[in-house]
């Protein structure tokens, strides 16, 4: 019988059997624990040693690069991983939320690094604040890697995507992880960790792997480290309230289990297609990962005179539903991840019991199909109904972590916000309503204790991707018991493990700082023009100081029948000098035009394409006579290792631009992205 191996300061470690790990599925062992102890400081020490020193001798840029070649190695063995996930009780869907959730998240975070993230391992956060009246002094945010570890400790239910939604952030951060999955399902784990470190591309240090208890970890950890943990609220709290973590002000972030609901709206009727929408989107979050999701529906409210409809309904969708072992043929809802989870799973129920009534799951005797399932740890799903769902307690504060869910009839809109509410913090709930007046008076109530909020109507179930599925691009996590952590939410859960410092200078200091040009900061000026120098050859704060081009009324004439623009307060005189601008005024558009008409180089050269303009502001109207000039200055360099479709390689340069006028007022601020060829 295999034993699992830790992954430490580069090493696996581990092979005298402890813990037997059962199957799910038959209660056949798959693995065990090893019994040899861990060195924690070592881990930690190599953490920060090795790990540290190899993240940051890459940048942002690079290691999003490395995601996305990790993303793809996976994706081309993840075969070797479903058979191996089918142990935890999952079906083939099951596993695929879990698999190809995780490699997906790590596609999703190389994108957001490749797209919002610079060069080297300073990210500035703007914009720049003029803090004196002449601009001799300024402040501004800058986001630093920690130059510490990152510990998480995740739950059992998501052994790949529950390690890969934490590393992905993590790892683009520059933070060296030491991952702890849940003992039960930890197989699975060190199975993908083991296909990571195959793949060659993590530098050393970068990834460690703790099979079994965290023993003194969390007392060997310091002011620069974070810790992030998935699982129970009361876990949540005992790691939280740890006194080293308590003493250091160690970073700690939370997402716990909590008691979701789905809210059915007043306006849907039987007869409605929302109405077989929301049942469905209830009976899969009952059955996907046999309810094992920290995301899962568990109180159902539902307008009281349609409480009997629903039932109904929903025991139509849940007959079809065939559970037992996931190898068999038919089977859409495999097992518990153990039989520990189903003794608390059923003790749960028992409690429920007090304040509701079983309606499905009980009475019709189901049972699982399938060889072995007499050791596997499999139960049938359960719908409860709580008829005085605004008492407390019962499934306002129970969970059952498995295919349970309560339905809670209400009456009125208000009564339905306050039952929600009893959940004290929940990670997410769905409403399903066909009147947009509805859903705009609810959510906003609903957003002050949710973390996400799923509205669901027929129109979005057409690509809805479900109230149980976090996005990596959208925040996962919840206020109250749903832990009060945030993880995931594109470029924010990066920015939620990098250090996030003010910084005050003068231009030119807060320039270098950045590595981003900053306005009244020093300039660099040369004979030859910016756009005949190749990507590698520019330097951050290059600047071209344009001729100048008075504005006539030929020029706004000529560009309104260009444009089809005709706006009155370019052509009618009379109606322009009612306004506040007392004359006619250029076409912003045209100022556009014109200035990069005096500053674009027209030979051939090394700037490739303009594809993108940001932050354009109109400052100053531009007035018939007056005379404008601009102020071109290479702001940010890119590189992003892209090539030209025939293979040459190219980076990414934002430059800035400030027009003026005869005064040296600003009439038009904005920033212009460019592809630069690098020399061959």
């Amino acid at each position: 019988m295999s034993v699992l191996q830790s992954f430490i300061a580069g090493q696996w470690l581990g092979e005298t059997p402890a813990r037997a790990l059962p199957s799910a599925v038959n209660g056949d062992t798959v693995a065990h624990t090893h019994e040899e102890a861990i060195d924690f400081a070592q881990a930690v020490d190599y953490a920060r040693r090795i790990g540290v020193r190899n993240l940051l001798a890459l940048d942002f840029q690079q290691r999003a690069a490395i995601l996305k070649e990790l993303a793809i190695y996976i994706q081309g063995r993840k075969d070797e991983l479903y058979a191996i996930s089918h142990h935890t009780g999952c079906t083939r869907a099951d596993s695929w939320i879990d698999i190809d959730g995780g490699f997906g998240t790590l596609f999703t975070y190389a994108s957001t690094g490749r797209k919002e993230l610079p060069s080297g391992n300073v990210a500035h956060e703007g914009p720049v604040t003029q803090l004196g009246k002449d601009n001799h002094f300024n402040g501004t945010h800058i986001l630093v890697p920690r130059r510490g570890v990152s510990v998480h400790i995740n739950a059992f239910n998501f052994p790949i995507w529950g390690m890969l939604e934490k590393f992905a952030p993590a790892f683009l951060a520059g933070m060296p992880c030491i991952v702890k999955p849940a003992t039960a399902t930890s197989y699975l784990t060190e199975a993908a960790v083991r296909v990571i470190n195959d793949s060659g591309l993590l530098p050393e240090g970068a990834l460690q792997l703790v099979i079994g208890g965290t023993g003194d970890l969390l007392d060997r950890l310091e002011e620069q480290d974070f810790v992030t943990f998935t699982g129970s609220a009361s876990t949540a709290l005992k790691l939280k309230s740890h006194p080293n973590i308590m003493a250091k002000s160690i970073p700690f972030n939370a997402e716990a289990d909590s008691l979701n609901s789905a809210i059915m709206a007043p306006d849907v009727t039987p007869e409605d297609d929302e109405f077989d929408i929301f049942a469905r989107e209830v009976v899969k979050e009952m059955t996907a990962k046999a309810g094992q999701k920290c995301t899962a529906i568990r109180r159902v409210l539902v307008p009281a005179e349609r409480l009997d409809a629903l039932v109904e309904r929903l025991t139509e969708r849940l007959d079809k539903i065939t559970f037992g072992n996931p190898a068999e043929e038919g089977v859409r809802m495999g097992a518990l991840a153990s039989r520990d989870q189903l003794r608390d799973v059923t003790d749960a129920i028992e409690r429920l019991l007090a304040t509701s009534e079983c309606v499905y799951g009980r009475a019709e005797g189901l049972k699982p199909v399938g060889e072995g399932v007499e050791n596997g740890a499999y139960i049938a799903p359960h719908l409860l109904v709580n008829r005085n769902p605004l008492n407390d307690g019962g499934a306002h504060d129970i969970e059952a972590f498995g295919p349970v869910t309560t339905l809670m009839p209400y009456h009125g809109i208000d009564e339905a916000l306050a039952l929600a509410a009893k959940g004290k913090g929940s990670l997410v709930t769905t409403l399903t309503t066909r009147d947009p007046a509805i859903a705009a008076e609810m959510i906003p109530v609903l957003a002050a204790q949710h973390g996400r909020l799923h509205i669901l109507d027929a129109e979005a179930s057409r690509e809805s991707t479900g109230h149980g599925s976090p996005l990596p691009m959208l925040k996962h996590g919840g206020p109250g018991r749903a832990g009060g952590g945030e993880e995931l939410g594109g470029i924010r859960a990066v920015h939620h493990y990098l250090q996030r410092t003010a910084i005050q200078g003068s231009p030119t200091m807060v320039a270098a700082v950045t590595r981003e040009y900053v306005r009244g900061a020093r300039v660099i000026e040369h004979d030859i023009h910016p756009f005949r120098r190749h990507f590698d050859d520019l330097q951050v704060g290059e600047s071209l100081l344009t001729h100048r081009r008075t504005v006539t009324e030929a020029d706004i004439v000529n560009f309104g029948c260009l444009s089809g623009d005709h706006f009155y307060m370019h052509f009618d005189e009379i109606a322009a000098k009612e306004t506040q601008f007392g004359q006619r005024i250029a076409h912003g558009y045209f100022v556009l035009s014109a200035a990069a008409g005096l500053f674009v180089y027209p030979g051939e050269g090394p700037v490739l394409a303009n594809y993108g303009l940001d932050t354009l502001r109109f400052i100053t109207p531009v007035a018939i006579g007056d005379t404008i000039r601009a102020r071109l200055t290479c702001k940010r360099k890119i590189d992003q290792g892209r090539t030209s479709p025939e293979g040459h390689p190219q980076g990414v340069v934002m430059w800035d631009v400030a027009v003026t006028n005869q005064h040296d007022e600003l009439v038009a601020s904005y920033d212009i992205l460019t592809l630069v060829a690098k020399r061959q």
